[in-house]
């Protein structure tokens, strides 16, 4: 079960209330660090923009490849243990604006983890130290450590060591 908090909304689906719960300035400044990352080929450069603008938690020697999308609203919320990658063009979300709710949870990637390319991560996710998690897989329940997962939606491919 993922690790998220739901808070109830009036009125207009919850994305119309955006910007009660995170300043549009936030967004803004965000979304603009957000997209110097995700083009930038320097990964130490890319791990300061998450780390001193983002207040995301990066390890050493993480690598964020190209195009990878973190969370615009809450990126604080995420954190990627040591000598991970997190492979192309994937996405890892905090939050989910629904139509009566939106819901925020922590993402926690831990080390020596390698996620594929074209993957997401939904809000509340931990992904265990050493877990592998295949092209293309939605991510909607955590990853134990030693796995190898893939699919949409996830299912475990591979446990242990």
């Amino acid at each position: 079960m993922r690790k998220i908090t739901r808070y109830p909304t009036k009125g207009p689906n919850a994305l119309w209330q955006v910007y009660s719960t995170v300043s549009p300035w936030k967004a803004v400044r965000n979304f603009i660090c957000i997209q110097l990352a995700r083009y930038c080929p320097i990964l130490p450069m890319k791990n300061l923009i998450y780390r001193k603008m983002l207040g995301m938690k990066v390890g050493k020697t993480t690598s964020f490849a190209l195009m990878v999308m973190v969370d615009v609203f809450f990126p604080e919320k995420i954190t990627v243990g040591d000598n991970s990658i997190i492979g192309y063009n994937t996405t890892i979300l905090t939050h989910e604006y629904l139509i009566h709710e939106y819901r925020l949870g922590e993402v926690n990637i831990g080390s020596n983890v390698m996620i594929g390319a074209n993957c997401t991560i939904l809000p509340g996710i931990t992904i265990g130290d050493h877990a592998v998690v295949a092209a293309g897989s939605v991510v909607h329940k955590d990853v134990a450590p030693y796995s190898f997962v893939g699919g949409n939606p996830v299912q475990v491919i591979r446990e242990g060591k």
